[in-house]
């Protein structure tokens, strides 16, 4: 069995070599060939890396290949990963003794420090013009959004202080209700959704051009979030419900359709604990246990693995990410998806996108299940490049009425 497994990424790679024939019958590119060549010429935007979360645990040098973690430049440029939004994640354990906005600007201060360290690899961006021009020079452009609202504490003018460090997008909440809404992880519903001050936060970031993320949000919150919002909204780093009944941080198919409604978009989490309803169902209890434990990083993978190996948990497949793609556009069209991987933010991945090195093979199973270039292109990068303009439209229009 372990042969298998280990055969397996390189049978992803060889099964699709059988070269593709052109009108007059000549042999041109093979489907993984033109995979390759797509990821290089379409700009990639994977809307959530936990890349700073990660080397606050383990320092790493990101400016080549690391021996740990998911992301670093060589496998980024391998793979065609142009624009990693990297995620400013400060834990609900913040939340009660204080502490989360401290934390943010820490983590904030580390992705300034790439860029100034590695000018000749990455790039800080803060506009769609920034990613447009950083793609052009072959830099890695590195946006920010903040995993948690916490941060911004009972203040709404510190909503302001974080645009201003270059934050783009906050999520609302995370495991726990906060003062801004309800989570979907957590069984008490504090506010029944939306808090009086979240309200007013979700307003605020509408002026300032701050995308609203309701990735970790009640459904509740993400509703009442939907009805309040002048600006369209994403999800980025949420999959679908269709395929993890009960799962409530996914979304369900209503949730979808109103987020297409609103003119949002869904950024497609490649966890398999979010893509694999089994996975997740046999998987909730681990998570249980380590919640309950005082593990470390390095005890928690060794119990995780050793967990699904006791309990026959699956692993996932790159296919299976592709299926909620496909699911999102049966629903509502090609223009409300993206990538939102969750890249070092999630224990397991789906064999064929096990880091960053690897967005070619799904490249390869959505060009062969007809997806078009254009479509591609779309998920890659055009949908949510069309969300963010949109968003720093709206708030130029709120701020001129002002």
């Amino acid at each position: 069995m372990k042969s298998i497994l280990i055969l397996l990424p390189f049978l992803l790679i060889f099964s699709c070599q059988t070269p593709v024939k052109n009108a007059q019958g000549e042999e041109s590119e093979t489907t993984y060939e033109k995979a390759q060549r797509l990821s290089k010429e379409f700009i990639l935007i994977d809307t959530h890396i936990d890349v700073p979360y990660r080397l606050v645990e383990e320092w790493e040098d990101i400016s080549k290949r690391t021996e740990k973690g998911h992301f670093d430049y060589e496998r980024a440029r391998k793979g065609g990963l142009d624009v990693p939004f990297m995620s400013i994640y400060v834990g609900a354990s913040y939340q009660e003794p204080g502490g989360a906005k401290e934390k943010a600007d820490e983590l904030i201060d580390m992705v300034y420090g790439f860029a100034q360290k590695w000018p000749d690899k990455y790039a800080m961006a803060f506009s769609v013009s920034d990613v447009k021009d950083q793609f052009a020079k072959g830099l890695v452009s590195l946006p920010m959004g903040m995993e948690n609202g916490a941060p911004i504490e009972d203040d709404i003018l510190n909503l302001k202080y974080f645009y201003e460090r270059g934050i783009r997008y906050i999520t609302l909440c995370h495991s726990k209700w906060n003062l801004i809404c309800d989570s979907s992880y957590d069984p008490d519903k504090h506010w029944n959704g939306l808090s009086p001050f979240g309200k007013e936060v979700v307003k605020e970031m509408n002026r300032l051009g701050i995308l609203v993320d309701i990735s970790h949000v009640s459904d509740s919150a993400f509703y009442q979030v939907v009805e309040i919002t002048e600006a369209p909204l994403v999800a980025t780093h949420s999959s679908c419900r269709h395929y993890t009944p009960g799962f409530e941080r996914n979304m369900s198919d209503d949730m979808i359709r109103k987020l297409a409604e609103n003119g949002g978009v869904i950024q497609i989490n490649f966890g398999t604990y979010f893509i694999n309803g089994d996975h997740q169902q046999k998987m909730s209890k681990a998570w249980d246990n380590i919640d309950r434990s005082n593990m470390t990083s390095e005890e928690r993978t060794t119990y995780i693995k050793n967990y699904m190996l006791e309990n026959d948990v699956p692993k996932g497949h790159v296919e299976e990410v592709a299926n909620h793609i496909d699911h999102v556009v049966e629903l509502v069209g090609i223009d409300h998806v993206g990538i939102g991987s969750d890249y070092d933010g999630v224990s397991n991945l789906p064999e064929g996108l096990n880091d960053v090195s690897m967005y070619p093979n799904l490249i390869r199973i959505l060009l062969e299940r007809g997806y078009t270039e254009e479509d591609i292109q779309k998920i890659w990068s055009g949908n949510f490049l069309r969300v963010w303009k949109q968003a720093e439209e709206v708030a130029g229009k709120l701020r001129n009425e002002a």
